[in-house]
């Protein structure tokens, strides 16, 4: 069987992200760039599917020459072949979903594994976008996967509740945090993925459908207000909260 984690190169939650002076995409410079951590939760479900059914485990990454970095973390960990899409175009999610469908049906997966959302954009359409494009069946925000060859029970999380969904392979999933606990690369892990394949690969040209007309940091927070100490402040309190806040 064939199980293709789909991973992302993203700036590391701990890095200070300045707008570019375009004032339309973030400035690179001083940026740490790290696996997706949420793709981390698909590679580790990949490695697992291939450890119970045999077969060859891929990570897919569409992006500049920079993401061969991320490929040879995933390549540490234990898959067995990275896939570069080198493209330094920018892309909205259509048009990457549009990408990756392109060349997963050439790969022809049993499962492809996301995470549920790329922590630089946070729009968990992608996922969905290539199912629907590769005409397989899709289980977002897996926790838990129960597989057997014929039958694979994914359990997801719902708004105030837990869902379970009964699928078959070939399917899409994407993993929510808890799935299950990347490993860590090991010494032997790291040094091997210095000799495994990264092949490079031209991926689809399709232009966005979609256009970043501005980008900026949120506002900075207000300063806070002491109203009272006691309980005679309350009065004022939920004025204020009535009237400017608006939450009550």
């Amino acid at each position: 069987m064939k199980f293709v984690a789909c991973i992302n190169h993203v700036p590391d939650t701990e890095t200070k992200i300045t707008v570019g002076a375009e004032g339309k995409s973030i400035d690179p410079a001083g940026v740490n760039y790290i696996l997706n951590p949420y793709d981390e939760f698909a590679v580790e479900a990949a490695l697992r599917l291939k450890e119970q059914f045999g077969g060859e485990t891929v990570a897919l990454t569409l992006g500049p020459e920079a993401h061969k970095e991320t490929l040879r973390k995933a390549l540490a960990m234990g898959v067995d072949k990275a896939i570069l899409l080198k493209d330094a175009s920018v892309r909205d999610s259509y048009s990457t979903a549009r990408a990756l469908a392109e060349e997963l049906k050439k790969l022809s997966p049993d499962c492809i594994l996301f995470g549920k959302q790329s922590i630089d954009y946070y729009d968990e359409v992608i996922p969905g976008a290539v199912a629907e494009l590769m005409g397989m069946p899709s289980v977002s925000v897996v926790v838990k996967i129960e597989a057997q060859a014929d039958n694979v029970i994914c359990h997801r999380e719902i708004e105030g509740g837990h869902e379970v969904v009964e699928t078959k392979f070939p399917l899409v999933i994407s993993a929510q945090k808890g799935l299950n606990e990347p490993r860590y690369p090991s010494l032997k892990g790291i040094m091997a993925s210095k000799t495994k394949p990264v092949e490079e690969r031209q991926p689809l040209p399709v232009p966005p459908a979609t256009e970043v007309v501005r980008m900026g940091k949120p506002p900075a927070k207000k300063a806070g207000r002491i109203i009272g100490t006691d309980a005679t402040a309350v009065p004022e309190l939920v004025r204020l909260l009535h009237e400017e806040a608006k939450v009550v």
